[in-house]
């Protein structure tokens, strides 16, 4: 078994942001990520607050909106708006989830798509699809980038995804498509879960149940991507499969936490820089076609 080291690419990556960034500014180019944060979850707040960190750390000029749980739909909406037409936001994402009175598809269709750093918005979800560039949502991202690290060739390979989320198993199952992987996509309504993994070359888990995926479930040999976490009532955080049991049968594995938790960051990171690259491309060709 090998373990898949999220931690250690993420940094890897982040140092290379760290050296673009600092090229940029010597341009007078400062990269810019806005979050909307709406309520009081402790797990958003935590998720956030890491954003934050990350981007002071490469050199990115980021801003927290915080609302309220009552906030109005259409305060956000005109909050979305006026970040858009903001020159020094180059990247914007709204924290999920959203309060229940808050319509969570119109909140993301508001965002500029050359802005939508989360990859969420129908634009870039149909581009992602079509197999066309896109921003691709941070997470499914991040386990492609380890795939491509450990020298993991897709091509040909059952897969399976378990969680049809449209943050990360709806996307991932794309991105292996594209690929040319073939790609089984199970959900809480799948009534066998055990005979869709155990025969999977590659099984990827993200819903948020401990232990979901067990030694059983799963053939000597797999790659086992863990997406979940979870925090059990001891405050130790888990994922959502069996560590040691289903360690002893795969080839790779990623941690919980270390695996996958940080790529994602790094990869919000990427699609920030990205975004700003693109920004200077339209303004260069802005003057060109000027002059």
């Amino acid at each position: 078994m090998q373990i898949i080291d999220g931690l250690a690419l993420a940094k890897e990556i982040r140092l290379e942001i760290k050296k673009e960034v600092d090229k940029l500014q010597q341009k007078g180019v400062v990269p810019g990520l806005a979050v909307v944060l709406v309520g009081d979850d402790p797990a958003s707040h935590a998720y956030v607050k890491m954003k934050a960190k990350a981007c002071k750390e490469v050199g990115f000029y980021s801003i927290v909106h915080e609302m309220p749980v009552s906030v109005s739909q259409e305060k956000i909406i005109e909050t979305i708006r006026m970040m858009n037409t903001n020159s020094n936001i180059d990247g914007i994402l709204v924290q999920l989830p959203l309060p229940k009175q808050i319509q969570t598809e119109k909140i993301l269709e508001v965002i500029d798509p050359k802005k939508d750093v989360d990859g969420f918005h129908p634009y870039n979800t149909g581009r992602l699809v079509s197999k066309l560039d896109s921003f691709v949502p941070c997470t499914p991202l991040g386990v492609m980038r380890m795939f491509k690290h450990y020298g993991i060739d897709l091509r040909g390979k059952d897969v399976v995804v378990v969680g049809a989320s449209r943050i990360v198993g709806k996307p991932m199952g794309a991105l292996l498509l594209n690929a040319d992987a073939t790609v089984t996509t199970c959900h809480i309504h799948t009534k066998d879960l055990k005979s869709h993994t155990q025969n999977a070359d590659i099984v990827i888990v993200g819903v948020g149940k401990p232990n979901l995926i067990t030694a059983d479930m799963i053939k000597k040999g797999a790659i086992v991507i863990d997406i979940g976490i979870n925090k059990l009532d001891d405050g130790k955080i888990v994922g959502d499969v069996d560590f040691e049991g289903v360690g002893k049968k795969c080839s790779y594995i990623t941690p919980v936490p270390g695996g996958v938790g940080p790529m994602t960051i790094a990869m919000l990171l990427e699609n920030t820089l990205n975004a700003a690259k693109n920004r200077i491309r339209e303004v260069d060709g802005t003057i060109k076609k000027t002059l």
